[in-house]
């Protein structure tokens, strides 16, 4: 295994062990120095976390100016939907585990540095070099997954599923608990389906898809591409434009990335 020109020594096996244990170790004080901060804010934290389910957040607001731009009267609809805590705990559990994943996500930089100390000495120069450029763009790619997500595909399944009603009698009232575990996992879905590029790039290195593969199929990709933002999007023609189109210029983007 190719080892970095500055060190000339060769760690043990328990050397290794040793290292690695000191890399954990920095990663859970700065993650947990996060947490910490995250969960001492906490209005703050939940102004934001919570700022999806209102009515008037700045999607809508952005959505409505650009409507009247183009010479249409279009308003969103008020609505109003409850969250409530069922169990003793919920509340400070939640707390406590939604502080931890936004500490995680805040040292994620840290740990990406870690990650790369740790693996570097095993690295050849030019290899050391390409894998801060390919950690840089997956990171990249990964936030704004997360944006996307925050600012536009929660709102608007959050907006649709908690208004939606069978009947007038029928009202909803959406747990803490279920607000944030769908919060995070569509988080979590769009920071891996934004690695598209990133994973047609390798499988052109492994030879497994070409650019002209790619091109010839680009009419069963958007028709693959429409399902899965139907899967994971409420079943409104707004919703799946506004995801439909950043994924698939995400396919373009990978045509150009097998490319070069």
């Amino acid at each position: 295994m190719p080892s970095n020109k500055s060190n000339n020594e060769l760690l043990t096996f328990g050397g290794h062990l040793e290292v690695l244990r000191q890399m954990l170790f920095r990663i859970i004080v700065v993650a947990g120095a996060i947490t910490i901060v995250v969960f001492c804010f906490k209005d703050t934290t939940w102004q934001l976390l919570l700022a999806p389910s209102e009515w008037d957040f700045v999607t809508y607001r952005l959505l409505e100016d650009v409507m009247q731009a183009m010479g249409f009267d279009f308003r969103f609809e008020e609505y109003h939907v409850e969250l409530i805590a069922t169990d003793l705990s919920s509340q400070f559990m939640t707390h406590v585990t939604t502080a931890v994943y936004l500490g995680l996500l805040g040292a994620s930089p840290y740990i990406l540095y870690e990650l790369f100390r740790f693996i570097s000495p095993a690295l050849y120069e030019n290899e050391r070099k390409y894998s801060v450029q390919v950690a840089g763009v997956i990171y990249v790619l990964f936030i704004v997954g997360v944006l996307m997500s925050y600012y536009v595909l929660f709102p608007i399944s959050f907006r649709f599923l908690g208004t939606y009603s069978v009947a007038e009698r029928v009202h909803s009232t959406i747990t803490l608990d279920s607000y944030i575990s769908t919060f995070t996992s569509l988080t979590l879905i769009m920071g891996v389906v934004f690695q598209l590029p990133v994973i047609a790039f390798f499988l052109g290195k492994m030879g497994v898809v070409t650019a002209e593969m790619l091109s010839q199929y680009r009419k069963h990709a958007l028709v693959v591409i429409m399902l899965v933002a139907a899967i994971i999007t409420p079943p409104d023609l707004m919703t799946l434009v506004l995801v439909t189109v950043p994924l698939y210029l995400l396919y373009e983007v990978s045509i150009l990335t097998i490319n070069n």
